[in-house]
């Protein structure tokens, strides 16, 4: 058990007692992030409850067809309905983030709810602004805590074909398909659990990644073919988009997911950056291999922070600022870089 009782049975006792429940994520919500959302949307619906979710702002193309993703409340586009959700909620789910100030759109109005806050989250450090915490890294993603959580409390209602669908996406798109994150046995049980459920996986998969739009993919080639530096002696690869590349290929929310992963792939480079220009700042996604903790840089740079493999953060510089001075951090990390990719091999 990787969960206390008493964790769980105040859990219990909460869903018992509380009638107005609100589900909600990070910004920008990705597929962990809606997967656990929604799979928690449809478990209260099996048992007789009626509650809402609510996201910061729209949810990727491949992720809506989803069960229940029509459903969603996105605050950017109607934050008075979002206010108002939040002011009566009596309880609050905060899914896949470990501190109220990831939502952005609504932290505030956030904190200022009277409702009880419960945080499921598998990031490192959940800040103290919650009333019940489920945190624990070990597992690949929130969806497949979340599905733990729910085994262990034994509640009655079991986990319908639309459930497994959604706790299969949060868990397939955390771990790159099963490539990273999961050397855990419990979460390819988990997985073969959801299959039983008749849930069509190849379905699923293909909903996700064979659903890319003609501009997605010419974006995709503009950041391998022109955006792309590697730099071997730091072990190092990264890749940039401006606020023109995207206008340029018709950029919509979710067209950059996992594309900081290509530079990971190559050969003999061990930490991998994405600088995005975002409005006011450079939006920065950092993965790694072996023991190199990007989460450590994007708080110590990067005013963001993650896993060890895997961070982001943003940055108020201009682009060509933020990639000079990415490199130029780069010559003190190198050692700690190639000891990772040594190790790692």
């Amino acid at each position: 058990m990787i969960i206390s009782e008493t964790s769980i049975s105040y859990l219990k006792k909460l869903l018992e007692e509380k009638s107005d429940v609100l589900i909600t994520t990070h910004y920008n919500p990705d597929g962990d992030a809606i997967g656990s959302s929604l799979a928690l949307y449809h478990f209260l619906v099996s048992l007789g409850m009626n509650p809402k979710v609510l996201l910061p702002n729209e949810l990727p193309s491949f992720l809506q067809w989803l069960p229940g993703a029509g459903d969603a409340v996105i605050y950017s586009e109607n934050p008075e309905l979002g206010n108002s959700l939040l002011a009566a909620a009596d309880l609050i789910f905060c899914m896949d983030y470990n501190g109220l100030g990831r939502v952005k759109l609504f932290t505030e109005e956030l904190r200022a709810a009277g409702a009880t806050r419960v945080i499921i989250d598998h990031h490192i450090q959940p800040e103290n602004e919650f009333d019940l915490i489920f945190s624990v890294t070990a597992v690949s993603s929130t969806s497949e805590l979340l599905f733990q959580i729910l085994e262990e409390a034994e509640f009655p209602a079991g986990i319908s074909k639309e459930m497994a669908e959604c706790f299969f996406v949060g868990i397939m798109t955390d771990t790159g398909s099963f490539s990273y994150a999961c050397n855990r046995p419990e979460t390819f049980e988990i997985a073969a659990k959801l299959i039983k459920t008749g849930m069509d996986v190849e379905r699923v998969h293909r909903m996700v990644y064979d659903t890319y739009s003609e501009s997605r993919m010419r974006l995709l080639g503009q950041c391998l073919g022109s955006n792309m530096k590697v730099l071997p002696e730091f072990a190092t690869a990264y890749i940039w988009l401006t606020k023109e590349d995207l206008e340029k290929y018709n950029y919509q929310q979710g067209d950059t997911e996992g594309v900081v992963n290509y530079a990971l792939s190559i050969q003999n480079v061990a930490v991998a950056a994405l600088f995005t220009e975002r409005g006011d700042r450079i939006r920065v996604s950092l993965r790694s291999k072996g023991e190199f903790s990007v989460n450590d840089l994007a708080r110590a740079h990067f005013n963001g922070g993650g896993h060890r493999n895997a961070a982001g953060g943003d940055v108020f510089k201009t682009m060509a600022e933020t990639l000079v001075w990415f490199e130029a951090m780069l010559p003190a990390l190198s050692a700690e870089i190639h000891q990772s990719l040594d190790n790692y091999r």
